[in-house]
């Protein structure tokens, strides 16, 4: 297992197959106040690779290829934030999408813990450590510790996936998670837009 960081964008030429687990890290939870710092993904494999982005230096095509691939499920757990961050920052929409957090919300009713250390723990016998969680991470230079935090992040969410997609065919709800999945575009474009915090579908 090893983390490589990349400076602006990835490098050429590389594959991380038919799905890639993605999370982002960023200086807070606005996206219009707090700038997008690092994205990491990885292949299942036990590799991260990270790319770390230098405040208003947003230009990273091979990036931009992987998130709009049609071929290439992007794998995120609470995909609604980071897809949000990437349009704002990068300017592309993610597609297509499996958000692990709401394949959770929808077969793991018997909880209302759906955090990725709650899903570890639970599904996969893992204690994930989450503390870096509140860190610099628009500092030029990230720790060890950072980089190994932010591996974590998706080094899991395969494992997880292949869980969840179980729990979801044997109750029935596969097609609540796609659809969910599919809307995910558009819930970011509204949260960037003005209606984080409205229901639309309310009275």
């Amino acid at each position: 297992m090893a983390n490589h960081l990349y400076k602006g964008d990835l490098p050429d030429g590389l594959s991380f197959g038919r799905m890639v687990a993605i999370d982002s890290e960023t200086m807070g939870l606005d996206p219009h106040r707090d700038r997008l710092c690092l994205i990491q993904l990885s292949a299942g494999d036990g590799d991260c690779h990270l790319v770390q982005f230098a405040q208003g230096e947003y230009q990273a095509p091979n990036l931009a290829a992987l998130l709009t691939d049609p071929a290439v499920t992007k794998l995120f757990h609470y995909a609604r934030f980071d897809v949000a961050m990437i349009k704002r920052y990068l300017d592309v929409d993610c597609a297509p999408i499996y958000c692990t957090k709401i394949a959770s919300k929808l077969v793991r009713t018997y909880t209302d813990r759906h955090g990725l250390k709650d899903l570890c723990r639970e599904l996969l016998g893992i204690d994930l450590s989450k503390q870096q969680q509140s860190s610099d991470w628009g500092a030029e230079h990230l720790s060890p510790q950072q980089l190994a935090y932010a591996a974590n992040d998706v080094l899991h969410l395969h494992r997880l996936h292949g869980v969840l997609q179980d729990m979801l065919a044997r109750e029935g709800r596969g097609h609540l998670a796609r659809a969910c999945f599919e809307f995910l575009p558009t819930r970011a474009e509204l949260d960037l837009g003005g209606w984080s915090s409205m229901d639309i579908f309310s009275h």
